[in-house]
């Protein structure tokens, strides 16, 4: 059977890059699987007209005449009026919401009525601790010798690992849902070779079915047209972490690696900056004093769009990647491709046993612990140096990862399924 005449049913939460990092990397999926050749369908949960040129979608619609819908909104005005919060006690007893399993049962009905398309594989795409998607399949017997069930993040929330761990309401019938997902998907494709590995340990079915296909970039992502913000200062030497900072991932030793670079080196006072763009709501009193006493310190005041911060991971002196104080983390984080498609060296603050660190390599120079404030500060330093010598030679320069990310690797590791 030939690439081209291979047809994928695709079936996506979500198709709004904005409103996620996850649906960053699966539209960056979907694209790059349309320029390897393939034909795509894409059913999406969006509840938007979402166009991607070249590829037929589908917005799926929600039930609104079902009992599910109307328990999950009568279990809202409950909520809104009297206080209470009943989703915890049904879902603890029934495993997932009320919402959840309409949401399931619209895209079941819509994927059921689906009669031309004819596909050789259907790939499910799903977004944080959610997996609709799948369990819409998982009830659709007769796809499942064609499913390809992406695993983007560990799951249920207790197969997490340290310190992110924690079990949800209903957790052993979720348990239950991912370990049916596992024995009736054809092949699972997973981000990460270590999130590979860590899943097979909780749930054995996909053991000799797991395929890894890293997060997806396309050199072609950033648009000339977009605009940098007018605080930011093309002309100095720019950090930028780009993403909300969870809990788990302390911007602190960041934050005071920065301050104690620039109390040793003064004159970088006036042409440096340390910019922290998303969400800070874990750590706002702490960074808002920060604010105070580091000038070159920029805080977004919430989300940026898309575009822009693709356009600044681009034009940035560095990137960073912050992760977790953790013993492992098995997550290829999002921004991973975008940061080695923009050329620039990325700073990586997390464990050594990582996904991003195994990328990396381990001799790569900059690299350290998220509370490591003096390595951290010598890691700044040392690319301030290179910067003021000549900012053009501050390259990240690793073909190899590139390569990694690249369409022409996606075609070839996707190829080991389409010919089995």
């Amino acid at each position: 059977m030939s690439k081209t005449s291979i047809k994928i049913l695709i079936v996506a939460e979500s198709l709004d890059v904005n409103d996620s990092s996850a649906t960053k990397g699966r539209v960056a999926l979907i694209k790059n699987l349309k320029q390897c050749g393939y034909e795509l369908k894409v059913f999406h949960y969006t509840r938007k007209h979402i166009i991607l040129p070249g590829i037929e979608c589908v917005a799926i619609l929600e039930k609104k005449w079902t009992a599910w819908y109307w328990l999950s909104k009568v279990q809202l005005v409950i909520k809104r009026w009297f206080k209470i919060n009943l989703n915890t006690f049904f879902e603890d007893k029934l495993g997932f919401s009320f919402a959840f399993f309409n949401d399931v049962k619209s895209i079941k009905d819509c994927l059921s009525k689906e009669n031309r398309f004819a596909p050789d594989w259907v790939l499910t795409l799903s977004k944080a601790a959610s997996f609709r998607s799948h369990m819409a399949v998982l009830k659709l017997p007769n796809l499942h010798e064609k499913w390809l069930a992406y695993v983007h993040d560990p799951y249920p929330m207790h197969c997490y690992p340290e310190p992110f761990n924690w079990f949800q309401p209903g957790h052993k019938q979720k348990e239950a849902f991912f370990r049916e997902v596992s024995k009736k998907a054809s092949y699972a494709i997973f981000p990460s070779q270590l999130l590979n590995e860590w899943m097979e340990q909780y749930f054995s079915g996909f053991l000799d079915k797991s395929i890894v296909i890293p997060h997806q970039a396309s050199s072609k992502m950033v648009s000339k047209e977009v605009l940098h913000p007018d605080w930011f200062q093309g002309d100095s030497f720019t950090i930028l972490h780009a993403g909300s900072l969870m809990k788990p991932r302390n911007p602190k030793g960041l934050v005071e690696g920065y301050q104690l670079f620039l109390s040793k080196n003064p004159e970088a006072r006036d042409h440096s900056q340390l910019l922290l763009l998303g969400q800070k709501s874990y750590f706002k009193a702490y960074l808002d004093e920060k604010n105070e006493e580091i000038s070159s310190l920029y805080l977004s005041g919430g989300y940026i769009d898309f575009n822009t911060v693709l356009a600044l991971q681009n034009s940035v002196s560095v990137n960073v990647i912050l992760e977790a104080k953790a013993d492992i983390s098995p997550f290829l984080p999002g921004k991973f491709p975008h940061c080695v498609m923009a050329n620039k060296p990325i700073i990586h603050l997390g464990p050594e046993k990582s996904e991003t660190y195994r990328l990396l390599g381990n001799d790569y120079q900059y690299h350290a612990h998220i509370d490591d404030i003096k390595k951290i500060t010598v890691m700044i330093e040392s690319l301030y140096q290179i910067w003021l010598k000549n900012n053009k030679t501050l390259q990240l320069d690793r073909q190899d990862l590139e390569a990694y990310i690249s369409v022409s690797n996606l075609e070839q590791t996707f190829s080991k399924i389409t010919k089995s």
